[in-house]
């Protein structure tokens, strides 16, 4: 496929995208680069490498003559799961890797980007277009998982350091929640190809039937979340789903009892923040839960989860706008609109969706072809993008997808449930 964009659109994409990601690592010290804070999450330091050698393998290692790779090595350390072109380091292992230094990286971000831009000065073929594109919207996403990272980091370190300073954001009156019902219907979900990039797990645009349903009006709140739990409703059996009932039980002494970031200190509860340890917003939109603990919840209040087909029928009519990570915020932000509103910026919404192919899903061609489709299995569907993704990267038919276990990304709840 290809991206109907001009060639000084690209070029200047590219630098941008390039310049935010080491803009977002400028508050970083240089031990934070280092640091792997479990094994789904990688080092800043891998981060910045690996999207590096995105481009490198497959732009231009495809598309330059008799192109020279700038480490041999790096297609071993920096390639994450794309086996059509290598084998790669074991993933657990990144936080080990003490070398190539930070400075090295840097270094070799930089003499790729000056390659990059000679290539689309000279080249500015419509598929090295789309190569670039995709890769540039693969680094928004690493933008997103360093930020969660680094958090992941900062938040389990008795110091609770900020990686930002503290920004007064919740001021806005909180409204009650209302229902908003949908007919329903015949509706088209999902996406053709045509001159704007999408992803290949967005196609192909496809027909379903939606039964009448109701949408929260808004997110689900931390004061929400905290009747939950003072409902007993980490302790209720009957609420949760089995496999997340097993996986409670499973962690011992760790077993949850707030959403993560949560903690108690002298009778008063924290949430930990990209700012540092604030005491708990009750207005704020509850953030860093699991598909399990949402199910629950959902259970507990006599609604569910939306499907993700639902969910895109609802957003279908609204703007993509909210908090996203140009506000700086880097935190969910109280809703005070009256209106129906919230589907983008935030958190990530879960839904009930398993993330699977749509029908007739073709996958891109060759080894790009691992990038999306075959993790279609064992995770569900999340929608509407957060406060720590780029708001030029969401669309209305994006699909994040994560297991119902994870809860390190900033994922909430909004509320469906059946028409009478």
């Amino acid at each position: 496929m290809s991206v109907l964009i001009e060639k000084p659109v690209i070029m200047n994409d590219f630098q941008k995208v390039r310049s935010q990601t080491e803009e977002l690592c400028s508050p970083l010290e240089i031990e934070d680069y280092q640091i792997q804070p479990m094994a789904d999450a990688s080092p800043p330091k891998w981060h910045l490498a690996h999207v590096t050698w995105f481009f490198e393998t497959f732009v231009l290692a495809k598309h330059s003559h008799n192109y020279q790779v700038f480490n041999p090595a790096y297609n071993y350390l920096f390639n994450s799961y794309y086996n059509g072109v290598g084998s790669p380091y074991p993933r657990a292992s990144r936080g080990h890797l003490s070398r190539p230094t930070v400075a090295e990286i840097y270094e070799y971000r930089k003499i790729i980007d000056e390659r990059i831009l000679n290539l689309l000065e000279t080249n500015p073929d419509p598929e090295i277009i789309f190569r670039v594109t995709l890769g540039l919207h693969h680094e928004r996403q690493h933008q997103e998982l360093m930020l969660t990272d680094v958090k992941y980091n900062f938040g389990n370190n008795p110091l609770l350091p900020s990686y930002n300073k503290i920004i007064d954001i919740n001021i806005g009156q909180v409204l009650p929640q209302k229902w908003i019902e949908f007919k329903g219907g015949i509706a088209e979900v999902g996406a053709f190809y045509s001159n704007d990039f999408i992803f290949d797990n967005e196609t192909p645009k496809h027909k379903v039937f939606l039964a009448p349903f109701h949408f929260s009006s808004h997110l689900v709140t931390n004061r929400d979340f905290l009747e939950f739990i003072q409902n007993d409703g980490y302790e209720r059996h009957d609420l949760w789903l089995s496999d997340g009932w097993a996986h409670l039980k499973s962690l011992g002494q760790n077993r949850w009892k707030y959403p993560l970031y949560w903690f108690e200190e002298d009778n008063v509860l924290f949430e930990y923040t990209l700012q540092g340890p604030r005491p708990l917003d009750l207005d704020a939109p509850l953030c860093h839960v699991s598909a399990y603990e949402a199910d629950a919840f959902a259970r507990w209040k006599g609604a569910r989860l939306p499907t993700e087909q639902e969910w895109e029928f609802a957003a279908s009519d609204l703007p993509v706008s909210g908090n996203f990570l140009s506000s700086g915020h880097f935190h969910p932000t109280r809703d005070d609109k009256e209106s129906f509103s919230g589907l983008f910026g935030d958190v990530w919404e879960w839904t009930s969706s398993s993330y699977s192919p749509y029908p007739g899903f073709s996958p891109f061609e060759g080894s790009l072809g691992e990038y999306n489709g075959k993790f279609m299995s064992s995770q569900l569907v999340l929608r509407g993008g957060s406060c720590v993704s780029s708001q030029d990267h969401i669309r209305k038919t994006y699909r994040n997808f994560f297991y119902p276990r994870d809860r390190w990304q900033f994922s909430g709840i909004r509320l469906a449930k059946d028409s009478l």
